[in-house]
């Protein structure tokens, strides 16, 4: 995966509705104000949601982008977005929210968060509702299903008539459905896993870096793998209100000095266990078959 050269997911019903009625669970020790916050200037010229620190919308778990751990919620766009409100003199506060209402640009308009950070691709679609940062990482899709399946590919899932699963609201969702499928579709990434677990699909779609986190717990490596990547063109971005320009600034310098001192190699590492371009990032391991890339994904 090449980071600096640089998903997650198409509308589902109702996203705009949901501003009326988000309901949020605040992570860590602070919590976003559900009610009328209004905005504190930081550095820069900065206005922020709540006084003291920038508030990141997300949705959990989405190992090892953003998980609980203990009391926590650690993961790699945490760690990212700490490096954004350590450059504004503040803390992060995480607020746990439907991935509809990220993408949408509901939970940013009504004011619930000041970023979404949330393994999210960018896309044509999403640009109309929120504003991204410059690309911080290059994802991939990637099939799992069970040992010994002898699926290489998207083209075996259908010849075999093979249940297929995916995570809703989600470009890998959208993916497979421009190639014809109509898969099982699943809440969040948890109960896709479960899906697969329990027989309700064959065959998941999810990003590469998530199956590959999941194949790192022996209980799932034991009967599941990794059988095809699928290189979508995906890269993820950092997204805020649309009129945010001050905050978007602040983040693409935040982004780039990181690239430059070499800070960002080192959170990569830590939550990949490589360098940026190894096996964990966007690129195929050299285990499966790849599938061409989807124009608009």
């Amino acid at each position: 995966m090449a980071p600096w050269s640089t998903y997650r997911k198409a509308a589902s019903i109702g996203a705009v509705a949901l501003a009326a009625t988000l309901t949020v669970t605040a992570c860590g020790s602070d919590s976003a104000d559900s009610g009328t916050a209004t905005a504190s200037a930081a550095p820069g010229g900065v206005a922020l949601v709540n006084a003291g620190k920038i508030t990141t919308c997300t949705n959990i778990p989405y190992e090892p982008f953003q998980f609980n751990q203990g009391d926590k919620v650690v993961g790699f766009d945490v760690d990212i977005v700490d490096l954004v409100a350590k450059k504004l003199g503040v803390t992060q506060d995480i607020v746990d929210i439907d991935f509809a209402a990220i993408k949408s640009g509901a939970a940013l308009n009504s004011r619930k968060c000041d970023v979404a950070a949330a393994g999210m691709t960018i896309t044509p679609e999403r640009q109309q509702n929120l504003l991204f940062s410059d690309p911080y990482f290059d994802a991939t899709q990637a099939l799992m299903a069970k040992k010994g399946s002898g699926i290489t590919s998207l083209d075996d899932v259908k010849a075999k008539n093979l249940k297929l699963g995916a995570q809703a609201s989600t470009t890998g969702l959208d993916y497979v459905k421009s190639k014809g499928f109509e898969p099982t579709e699943f809440a969040d990434s948890p109960k896709e896993l479960l899906g697969l677990q329990t027989g309700q699909a064959d065959v998941i779609v999810q990003d590469l870096p998530v199956v590959l986190t999941w194949l790192k717990k022996p209980e799932i490596s034991a009967k599941f793998e990794h059988v095809a990547s699928l290189d979508t063109g995906e890269q993820y971005g950092i997204g805020m209100k649309k009129d945010n320009t001050a905050l978007k600034k602040v983040v693409d310098e935040v982004l780039a000095a990181a690239k430059s001192d070499g800070t960002y190699n080192e959170i990569y590492k830590k939550w990949f266990g490589t360098e940026p371009g190894g096996a964990s990032g966007g690129s195929s391991t050299g285990e499966t078959g790849t599938e061409s890339p989807a124009a608009g994904s």
